[in-house]
């Protein structure tokens, strides 16, 4: 197959193009390439989509198949109207972000969407679900019954720099002073492999497989993925502090993601934000490796990069010092 992916530099869409090649499809990554290169193999298109559909002059318009992951549905439009006429088969991979409930936990696809971005408006890190919404009916639109919608939840395992689902296995790693948690047992995470989640992609791609799917992992309880954690970093005694989640909002502590938060710990009402159904997607093919796999990979990956490096998402060591001395204060 000719397989075009709008990207290639980055996680996904990196390791999409990485199984892609390895299956023996000829491959061509459009994209600028301005930190990371696509991987070994492919054929590099540099372009710079900010400049509109001229960007494509030159690029080719028959693909059997092309994999988008763009965020802004400007530039999502223009890749539509020059590419999808010529392309046997379009993926979009969108996001479980687009859902404008995420309180039940168990949700399928069906569930009720936030508004799209209007046109024209510029898409930023709050409209995040917006854009996206809006990228997959201008992509339903365009590509009609040759479109797979993708609803990817969070992606886990190597290479991921968002340092959201490898913050936990890091820091039972890393060892030390005591470990700051939210006293969440029994909330849901619920992640999926970037292997995983590429090989069911390309899977689709060399299927035609068309519809709109959750892309989601099996839901593990938090309580069960710290021990692994602890496991697998071989740090069992690690002493920990656990601490409401009333109290962490009240220090400041933030949900989920970015500086200063406590990654995959949840704003009130949202049980299903990690808790939505996968069942289509696995009927229709979706093979998740056991989410321990997933864990020690994404650990490998942590030491590989650094445990005591400055991160994306997570507390400092000093913030965690501060703020288990403060609880453990209150406690008395």
């Amino acid at each position: 197959m000719r397989i075009l992916v709008l990207g290639g530099t980055a996680f996904l869409s990196a390791e999409i193009a990485r199984q892609a090649v390895a299956s023996g499809h000829q491959v061509t990554c459009f994209a600028r390439g301005t930190s990371t290169e696509p991987p070994d193999g492919v054929t590099w298109v540099r372009g710079d989509r900010t400049v509109g559909a001229a960007a494509y002059e030159g690029l080719g318009r028959n693909w059997d198949a092309v994999v988008e992951v763009a965020r802004d549905p400007m530039r999502a439009r223009e890749a539509l109207e020059q590419l999808a006429p010529g392309a046997a088969h379009w993926t979009f991979v969108s996001s479980c972000s687009v859902y404008a409930d995420h309180s039940v936990p168990g949700a399928d696809e069906t569930a009720a969407l936030l508004e799209p971005l209007p046109e024209g408006q510029a898409g930023t890190p709050e409209t995040y679900g917006e854009s996206k919404v809006a990228i997959e009916q201008l992509t339903v639109s365009a590509a009609g019954d040759k479109a797979h919608i993708v609803r990817a939840g969070l992606i886990g395992g190597p290479g991921d720099e968002t340092d959201r689902y490898g913050y936990w296995p890091g820091r039972c790693a890393a060892g030390g002073d005591t470990v700051l948690v939210p006293d969440i047992p029994d909330d849901a995470t619920q992640i999926i492999d970037v292997r995983d989640l590429a090989a069911w992609i390309l899977r689709g791609a060399e299927t035609r497989l068309t519809g709109t799917f959750n892309a989601v992992g099996d839901v593990v309880r938090f309580e069960d993925y710290f021990a692994e954690c602890t496991r697998a970093a071989g740090n069992l005694d690690l002493d920990v502090a656990r601490a409401t989640g009333a109290w962490l909002a009240e220090q400041g502590v933030e949900c989920w993601a970015g500086p200063d938060s406590l990654p995959l710990w949840l704003p009130p009402d949202h049980d299903g934000f990690q808790a939505r159904t996968n069942l289509s997607a696995r009927d229709h093919g979706m093979h998740l490796r056991p989410w321990q796999e997933t864990l020690a990979a994404a650990l490998e990956d942590e030491r590989r990069r650094g445990l005591d490096r400055e991160r994306k998402a997570g507390l400092s060591r000093e913030a965690e010092r501060r703020l288990v001395a403060l609880w453990r204060d209150q406690e008395r």
